[in-house]
């Protein structure tokens, strides 16, 4: 049975929210975040954001409930920041991590006594900060930020290995909630 689905999401003080078409744009403090809205329609009233889809089927009623999800979580990334901690484990060699800046990439050099660096690749407008065996990735946007954190866990992945024995690498140890 169809349906009109109707989100309303009251939008917090000194957070400025416009809308061009489908992508929704949010800002706060000189940050900002864009996000894309698909399946639904998305207008500005007072204080709210409404989120609507005129006879709504199930399918589109997830994409309802995510795109609502998207917006919140955008919101809460302007507000404060998302925050991952990686922690280096370097068990047989000791292992180098250098960011290089301009190719926004992070350099893991000597990982189990390799010649050749293996890179991880870092977003737009994520920050990484190196504090010896712990690197912190930081942004606004959650996708941006933990997508970072993943490609630099999946950068040191081992093969051919028994990881009992080697446990080098680099691991999320904290995640924001």
């Amino acid at each position: 049975m169809r349906k009109d689905l109707i989100e309303k999401m009251k939008i917090p003080e000194g957070v400025e929210i416009t809308i061009e078409g489908n992508m929704v744009t949010i800002k706060k403090n000189g940050n900002e975040t864009r996000r894309k809205i698909l399946g639904c329609s998305a207008r500005k009233e007072d204080n709210f954001l409404v989120l609507e889809e005129k006879k709504a089927t199930k399918n589109q009623k997830k994409m309802l409930k995510t795109c609502r999800a998207h917006v919140i979580n955008a919101i809460i990334g302007i507000e404060k920041k998302y925050v991952y901690r990686l922690q280096i484990c370097a068990v047989h060699f000791p292992m180098t991590i250098t960011h290089d800046k301009t190719k926004n990439e992070l350099l893991i050099k000597n990982y189990l006594g390799e010649v050749k660096p293996r890179i991880a690749k870092i977003l737009k407008d994520v920050e990484i900060k190196i504090d010896r065996e712990i690197i912190t990735v930081e942004g606004h946007d959650k996708e941006k930020t933990g997508q970072t954190a993943a490609n630099i866990e999946r950068a040191v992945k081992i093969n051919n290995r028994d990881r009992r024995v080697f446990q080098d690498g680099i691991y999320i140890t904290e995640k924001p909630e």
